[in-house]
């Protein structure tokens, strides 16, 4: 039976509307929050039968769109809106997941845990917002897949990062839609006026034993190496899938009404977490 769903919108940082999709029913006393990683979006490839297997299997379910992903609530998929993709940092992608973790609470209902999912960037930022959401309400586990450890080292260096402050402004290719996204240079700058509130290894440590770590071995845009740095600070363990690249075989669109095998078997040593 699928667990009914409906989607809203939160207000996150700078005031920006984005939106989110809740799973829910009454039997179900715990929630999972889905986090998506950089040029992603809660819509992406086979991340609605992640969704359905986690309903599935009894908890409720929320997946959303970051306020400046490049998205917007009319226009969700892709990058419409490439402006604010270029006014994003790393404070507004962590304060859009603690609005939306008080916004649930707040609108919806009060779980007994909360747990996060994080991929990719969207692995990093859940450790960090973590952190700070076990200070004020019961945190359950933190699962990141093919997370990031590390924020500096996304930064370019010499030459170029000299240039990009120059000029305040940099692009991106997404090499899947072939755009070239703008990036201000105030997301590097605001790194580095909060480098202490962005340290993912201080947060992962402070979390411990709640945290979870999935990597594929093949991952070939998050080594698998920055699993076992975030396993060093933490004792968390790391999980390897083998064979598994950094999407654990899905590709956007996934056409197709079941999971890939990898990523399927990934949902299912998370299931095993929780």
């Amino acid at each position: 039976m699928m667990t009914p769903t409906q989607r809203h919108t939160y207000t996150g940082a700078n005031g920006r509307k984005s939106l989110y999709e809740l799973s829910t029913s009454p039997a179900h006393q715990e929630l999972v929050v889905f986090v998506h990683g950089f040029m992603g979006f809660m819509d992406w490839g086979a991340w609605h039968l992640v969704r359905n297997f986690f309903t599935n299997a009894g908890f409720d379910f929320c997946r959303f769109n970051l306020t400046h992903n490049g998205g917007t609530p009319a226009h969700p998929i892709d990058f419409s809106d490439t402006e604010a993709f270029g006014q994003n940092t790393y404070s507004k992608e962590l304060f859009d997941i603690t609005s939306v973790l008080n916004h649930l609470e707040s609108r919806h209902r009060t779980y007994q845990k909360i747990h996060l999912i994080g991929h990719s960037r969207g692995g990093g930022m859940a450790i960090l917002a973590a952190q700070q959401w076990q200070q004020v309400s019961p945190l359950g586990q933190v699962c990141t897949w093919a997370a990031i450890c590390d924020i500096a080292r996304r930064f370019p260096s010499g030459e170029e990062l000299e240039h990009w402050k120059e000029t305040g402004l940099r692009f991106v290719k997404n090499s899947r839609t072939l755009q070239d996204l703008p990036q201000f240079f105030e997301l590097y700058a605001n790194f580095e006026r909060n480098k202490a509130r962005l340290d993912i290894k201080a947060a992962a440590k402070e979390i411990g034993k709640r945290l979870h770590i999935f990597h594929g071995d093949l991952d070939t845009s998050v080594p698998i190496s920055e699993a076992y740095e975030l396993q060093e600070v933490s004792d968390a363990k790391v999980i390897e899938l083998h064979g598994a690249d950094h999407v654990f075989g899905a590709v956007h669109p996934w056409d197709q009404d079941v999971l890939p095998p990898l990523l399927e078997e990934l949902c299912g040593k998370t299931l095993r977490e929780l």
